[in-house]
């Protein structure tokens, strides 16, 4: 049954949407989906229709929906003790215990783990502690950040001016001056058609020389890096990449973080993107996949060598100055330790690993051949979908064309299964629940070879 009721027009009155078409949207001229349950990997909404989400909300929901065993540790928690704060050395079971269960998985080099609530704000913390990291060894110029077009770090002042997404700027006076961007290591992308991987990798290294030069190694603080590109394209990076890139960085004494938000947890097969690539991070953020979004909540890992300093200067200059009123929020932490508990009890990583390789199998299988599909790649339980107006030239369609909105319109229309359009392209994201099986990747990849073929023939 569809609604034209007031709760509808509450919403278009009332709520103000993320990365949404306001105008469209208060005026009733986009689609207002009221979602109202869900399983597995699907979700229902009010209206009683079932859909495959073949992206788990924004790549978040790793475990699956409906998982009793999380929503029970958040009702547990929240009856034993709803909040207490973390300032001045106070805790609760469930944040110390969280704590000890990612600095376990995570790589070896790691020490401490700052709680916040998302992505954005974890990477607003992390720049934060490279300055200060810096001030305490006297170096005030050491200040900048690194980043890379079509990276995806947040949406805040400094994290929307990391993020290498022209979306996210326009408008909004950003990037800050603080934040300066290098090649993103998107190979299909490459200028010359002709360049080999191992050359296009040479090209991205002679990028990031040539602005340390240009800024001074001794004004840069960071460089931040997703393992894989995430919104920016679903893009893994070409063999060799990220030795040679860390190579550069520990020359010239910039350290690393790896964003690992989409990627940790999981998501490639491995606990870690950083354990998938080789990356010795200083800094690793986490936050979807660290409670398959069942409750909010971030993370900033800090290797021992940052730590140590950031030790140093509390005993220079007293206790920290940084604190979020939620950060290691005991009903975010519950649902952490219960999550992490389900990946092992499950065993989901290792079928991420699998059916993820499966489904992009399927892809290749039912899309390569077609005359405008340009790319296909992923790596563990991601997987995109890029189309060319001409695959032998390599020319792109105009994106005033909306191919890729128009084939996840589709392929929601005619087979009830979520993918996302990618930003800055005509590409087809997906990242499945952890949970995803065989018949389900069957599913998805029929699905979108007839949207594929409804659209472009």
């Amino acid at each position: 049954m569809l609604h034209n009721d007031q709760l509808d027009q509450w919403d278009r009155e009332n709520f103000f949407h993320p990365s949404t078409h306001l105008g469209q949207h208060a005026r009733g001229e986009s689609p207002n989906r009221v979602i109202r349950t869900a399983s597995g990997v699907h979700i229902e909404d009010r209206d009683g229709n079932k859909l495959l989400d073949a992206f788990a909300g924004l790549y978040c929901v790793n475990v699956g929906y409906g998982r009793p065993e999380i929503a029970d540790a958040i009702a547990d928690q929240a009856r034993e003790l709803a909040y207490y704060h973390s300032y001045v050395g106070h805790g609760t079971e469930a944040s110390i215990t969280l704590s000890k269960m990612i600095l376990d998985r995570a790589p070896a080099n790691m020490s401490k783990v700052y709680f916040g609530l998302g992505g954005s704000d974890a990477n607003e913390t992390n720049v934060k502690l490279l300055w200060y990291y810096n001030n305490i060894l006297g170096r005030p110029e050491k200040k900048k950040i690194i980043s890379r077009w079509r990276g995806y770090h947040g949406s805040g002042l400094v994290t929307g001016s990391l993020t290498g997404l022209e979306l996210f700027h326009k408008k909004f006076d950003l990037p800050l001056a603080q934040v300066i961007h290098t090649e993103a290591p998107y190979y299909f992308r490459r200028a010359d058609p002709n360049q080999s991987e191992a050359a296009f990798v040479a090209h991205c290294v002679a990028e990031l020389e040539a602005l340390i030069e240009r800024e001074g190694a001794d004004t840069i603080a960071g460089f931040i890096g997703e393992p894989v590109l995430g919104t920016g394209g679903i893009v893994p990076p070409p063999e060799g990449y990220w030795a040679a890139i860390q190579a550069v960085l520990d020359k010239h004494d910039i350290l690393l973080i790896a964003d690992e938000v989409v990627t940790g947890f999981g998501r490639l097969g491995t606990m870690f993107g950083s354990d998938h690539y080789g990356l010795k991070p200083d800094i690793i953020t986490i936050a979807k996949g660290l409670t398959s979004a069942y409750a909010p909540l971030s993370g900033s890992i800090l290797s021992d060598k940052v730590w140590k300093v950031l030790e140093q200067g509390t005993d220079e200059n007293g206790p920290i100055g940084h604190g979020w009123t939620y950060s290691a929020h005991p009903i975010g932490a519950a649902a952490g330790v219960a999550n992490l508990k389900l990946l092992d009890d499950l065993d989901l990583i290792t079928n991420a690993g699998k059916v993820g390789a499966y489904l992009q199998q399927g892809m290749r299988d039912a899309l390569s051949d077609h005359p405008h599909v340009g790319d296909i790649r992923g790596e563990g339980m991601l997987c995109a979908v890029e189309f060319v107006s001409d695959k032998d030239s390599r020319i792109f369609f105009d994106a005033t064309d909306k191919i890729g909105p128009q084939i996840s319109a589709k392929l929601l229309e005619q087979s009830s299964v979520i993918a996302r359009a990618m930003p800055q392209g005509d590409i087809l994201g997906f990242a499945p629940p952890f949970c995803l099986t065989r018949d389900e990747a069957d599913t998805v990849v029929a699905a979108t070879h007839r949207a594929v073929t409804s659209v472009l023939g």
